[in-house]
């Protein structure tokens, strides 16, 4: 305040100190006066007094001018008033010219006015609330004010916005506006408030920005619009620039493929107004911040991705091949291509195969190069073709290896109808113009940029100097030149192309030493004292002997290390020789050309250093100093540890490709036990079907075995007999010590059984932990392979040992069928004298029908277990292979339990009826002695025998069933 009151004492008396008492009047009547039409007319004066009596008026009425504000908000004429007046005030943009004596008080007007209506930060929370009001003759110059404060002093009034509630979100709702301007002065203040704030800018983005943005741009015809257009798209770059976030949100949003109608640029080449020009390039300029070198690569490479799928680049190749495209146009959109293929291989891939609108169709790197090598073409377009072939060639082997195989015999056109690239660097390496020898040599050492293998190839490459002279190589024609003494340009472009080449390959090393003019002219550029332009290339061939040395496999006896350091110390000296490589990182331009990729010079005598190059000297400096010190015994100590350590890298690489493959294995593994495991549930509800129905067969014999008991008890008493349907008692004895043998092969089995659980539980627990080292799992993995071979064998026993029981089941079955037809036989053959024999003989052949029946559902039975064993094998097999036995050998015991104990029952329930028949037959021929009948003697003592025998049977336990 004490700076405006000397700036106001210091005018000159007259007209303005008329004009101060009045505005002090003004400002009385708008303190005191309690009409409010009184007020609003002194506001009025005080506006129009404002622009041509600034001072007076921002020094006696902005405090009343606050007041009004806060107090009189029902009148939308008197705050419209008061905002255009401190408008006014604070702003500079229409402030009249006064005497050079009294400019330099006058400029800070605006800032001084700014930081004393900002002192109070409750000011600036009330304009922010005012900018609520929907009445234009408010909210317009509201917006107008906020955006002169956030000029005069941005940081300050962002932050008090930063900290205002809804303060952000209120200057959003600007946009909407259906007024156009106040949304395009919305617009304006956004781009103040946005400016170099971070967390502002998320805000506004996050506040739907981004969508409002590109609709008005839409709205506007896009490329074709006007100012408005203009500004949007610099509100977009606030947004986006340095903004990791928001980028990424601008991705994901799927704004990018909204970009692309904004490259429809039409055919007609009388539609680029200075508008339409100054909207692409923003346009152009906008895309590059979203894929700049400087984001980070992920981000980077995602809007690379998106830019491709949603046919950006496409468009923006189509610009590039297009005519009548002006020149500052085309150069943007050339740096845009580039920064968006580089490093990208799917992108590289396309811009190769783009073709040029040519007859015959040429390649669109063709077709920039020779652009790049063409002297009359404007230096930032050459600027910017060398820099998309650099983003072509960036990490992309493939495309290097392309380039190069055009220089190679096999490759090149022999009838010259078509240019290649290769061609076009070769013509401008060794052309008049110093600015393409240094583009090509630049261009070709990006061909060969950490690739081996393409440095080995150029090594083949042959030119033809002139008619009647054998071809000389690539290689030694680079030295040829350098030795002629051309242009500082050309021999660094040189320099660096060569330097690039021996760099990391020591058969181009050799190739460089093997001509013996190459050490000596190196040499003598160093030793020399030239002047300051010299020093540049006196460090550069510094760089190129060093890298001669360092890289040296010491192939070529006359110039191994130790001989070539011995040269360097007797020729140069080594202390002088470590100055002049320091030239070079020293170098004003070098710094430069290190911080961007992009190769952008005022001036074409600028162009001395490339980026990937100044790496390369980083790199490559001080391992170049340390070999120059190093004596021949610490670099044969360094070639054993390199050979150690080659060594120690080739015995890892061989773990990690064992471990790999044991990591693909264990997957397979899993999968194929998650595989087994669903068939085993499958097939285990198959099973328990047939459990089910075999139950119920069994069900239903047991009721036959049932009905059979009543049966007998109407039949007589022949149990006295000594033959049971005509079986000895030697086979009834036989099968009893067949069944005990089938009961001790089954407790066999069944400890086999339980030593194959406990090995199973224990291949489980070893398979839990899969190893904690290389060695650990593949020790475990043997012991598992070893383990698993001796379950399939022992399983194979199993197997042989069912089998062996199944034939002995079929075996007792049969003799068993054997029984009832000797029943049948013995029943046909015995007479029936009366009714009671002949019931008897119905009774003995209903009998038989239903021993009939039971055999047939017993054949069915085994032949429906058979099927389940098949089954069942077929799951061991592949649980095998999977080391998951243990739910297969479980279901293995099982089986055998329940095929000796089915076998038992069987015998038993044979055993049975075999005694039940006998009853029926003897009591059959009691009753033939009562009645008369002769009863032959053989027949008795087979009864007797049969009668001596059953006491036995008796005193043995009685386990033959109710005699």
């Amino acid at each position: 305040m004490n700076f405006l009151r000397g700036v106001m004492g210091g005018q000159s008396a007259g007209p303005q100190h008329t004009e101060a008492e009045t505005i002090q009047k003004l400002c009385d009547r708008v303190a005191s006066s309690t009409l409010l039409d009184d007020r609003r007319n002194a506001v009025r004066a005080l506006k129009s007094l404002s622009k041509k009596y600034r001072l007076e008026v921002g020094i006696q009425a902005m405090e009343h001018l606050i007041h009004v504000l806060q107090t009189d908000r029902s009148d939308s004429e008197i705050i419209g008033y008061a905002l255009d007046t401190l408008y006014n005030i604070i702003s500079n943009d229409e402030e009249e010219e006064v005497e050079e004596n009294s400019t330099r008080q006058s400029e800070d007007l605006g800032s001084q006015f700014t930081e004393i209506f900002i002192k109070q930060p409750e000011n600036v929370t009330l304009l922010l609330s005012l900018l609520e009001e929907f009445d234009f003759h408010v909210r317009w110059p509201g917006v107008k004010l906020l955006t002169s404060l956030l000029k005069q002093l941005g940081p300050q009034v962002q932050q008090i916005i930063l900290v205002s509630p809804m303060g952000v979100s209120r200057l959003m709702d600007l946009l909407a506006d259906s007024r156009e301007v106040i949304r395009n002065d919305g617009v304006l203040l956004l781009q103040a408030l946005t400016r170099s704030n971070g967390a502002i800018q998320k805000i506004v983005a996050f506040e739907n920005a981004f969508e409002r943005l590109l609709d008005i741009i839409t709205e506007e015809g896009n490329s074709d619009g006007g100012i408005v257009v203009e500004d949007c798209l610099i509100l977009l770059q606030n947004l986006l620039k340095n903004n990791n976030s928001n980028q990424n949100f601008f991705k994901e949003g799927s704004y990018i493929q909204r970009m692309k109608p904004w490259f429809h640029v039409g055919d007609e080449n009388s539609g680029w107004s200075a508008q339409k020009v100054t909207n692409l390039h923003v346009m152009l300029q906008l895309v590059r911040v979203l894929v700049s070198p400087t984001n980070p690569p992920g981000a980077t490479s995602s809007c690379q991705k998106a830019m491709f799928q949603c046919g950006l680049l496409q468009q923006l190749c189509t610009i590039l091949m297009a005519t009548g495209v002006p020149a500052d146009i085309l150069t943007e959109t050339i740096n845009t291509v580039s920064e968006v293929i580089r490093g990208y291989q799917v992108n590289q891939d396309y811009f190769a195969s783009v073709n040029a609108p040519s007859n015959p169709p040429r390649p669109a790197i063709v077709v920039l190069l020779m652009s790049m090598v063409n002297e009359r073409q404007p230096f930032v377009l050459r600027c910017a073709v060398l820099y998309c072939f650099q983003c072509f060639l960036y990490k992309n082997q493939k495309g290097q290896g392309e380039i190069v195989s055009t220089l190679l015999p096999s490759t090149i056109d022999a009838t010259g109808n078509s240019v290649s690239a290769g061609q076009l660097l070769c013509g401008g390496l060794f052309s008049t113009d110093s600015l393409s020898n240094w583009c090509a040599a630049v261009a070709l050492a990006h061909a060969l940029q950490e690739n081996a293998t393409q440095k080995e190839q150029l090594l083949r490459v042959q030119l033809a100097t002139s008619i009647g002279n054998p071809p000389v190589s690539l290689l030694q024609q680079c030295t040829n030149i350098l030795s002629q003494g051309s242009k500082i340009q050309t021999r660094v472009g040189l320099l660096m192309l060569l330097c690039t080449w021996l760099s990391n390959c020591p058969i181009a090393v050799t190739h460089f030493l093997h001509n013996s003019a190459n050490v000596p002219f190196l040499t003598g550029q160093i030793a020399e004292n030239l002047g300051e332009e010299e020093q540049l290339v006196q460090g550069l061939c510094a760089l190129l002997l060093g890298i001669s040395i360092y890289f040296n496999d010491n192939s070529l006896e006359s110039y191994m290390k130790e001989k070539l350091k011995q040269l360097i110390e007797k020729r140069i000296g080594k202390e002088n020789f470590i100055e002049k490589l320091g030239f070079i990182s020293k170098h004003e331009l070098y710094s430069r050309a290190s911080q961007k990729p992009q190769p952008n010079f005022p001036s074409p005598e600028y162009m001395i250093f490339d980026h990937e190059f100044t790496k390369l000297v980083k790199e490559l400096e001080g391992v170049i100093t340390k070999a120059i010190y190093k004596s021949s015994e610490e670099d044969k100590k360094e070639e054993e540890v390199k050979k150690t350590l080659e060594q120690h890298d080739s015995i890892v690489t061989h773990y990690k490709n064992m471990i790999r493959e044991q990591d693909l294995q264990l997957e397979e593994l899993k999968q194929q036990i998650s595989t087994l495991k669903c068939q085993n549930e499958q097939l285990q509800t198959a099973v328990t079907q047939q459990v089910s129905q075999i139950q119920q067969h069994k069900d239903q014999y047991n009721l036959l075995k049932v009905q059979l008991g009543k049966d007998n008890q109407h039949q007589g008493s022949y149990s006295d007999g000594t033959q049971v349907n005509g079986v000895q008692p030697e086979e009834v004895g036989r099968l009893r010590e067949e069944i005990e043998e089938l009961k001790s092969n089954q407790e066999l089995l069944q400890s086999q059984l339980a030593e194959k659980d406990s090995l199973i539980e224990n291949l489980k627990s070893s398979q839990a932990s899969p190893g904690a080292n290389e060695q650990s799992s593949a020790t475990a993995s043997a012991r598992d392979s070893e383990q698993i071979a001796e379950l399939k064998q022992e399983l194979a026993t199993l197997k042989s040992q069912l089998n062996s029981q199944s034939v002995e089941i079929t075996r007792l079955q049969t003799e068993k069928q054997e029984l009832l037809r000797k029943t049948e036989t013995f029943a046909k053959s015995a007479p029936a004298p009366g009714e009671g024999e002949a019931g008897t003989a119905a009774k003995t052949t209903d009998v038989e029908g239903r021993l009939s029946a039971l055999l047939q559902e017993t054949k069915e039975l085994k032949s429906e277990i058979k099927a389940l064993s098949e089954e069942r094998s077929a799951i061991k097999e592949q649980l095998d292979a999977s080391n998951s036995t243990i739910a297969i050998l479980q279901n293995e015991k099982n089986k055998l339990e329940m095929d000796v104990t089915d076998s038992k029952k069987e015998q038993d329930d044979l055993l049975v009826l075999l005694a039940d028949q006998d009853q029926k037959i003897f009591s059959l021929k009691n009753k033939l002695k009562e009645l008369g009948h002769p009863v032959e003697e053989e027949d008795e003592l087979e009864s007797g025998d049969q009668d001596d025998e059953e006491d036995e049977d008796e005193d043995d336990g009685k386990d033959q069933g109710p005699i």
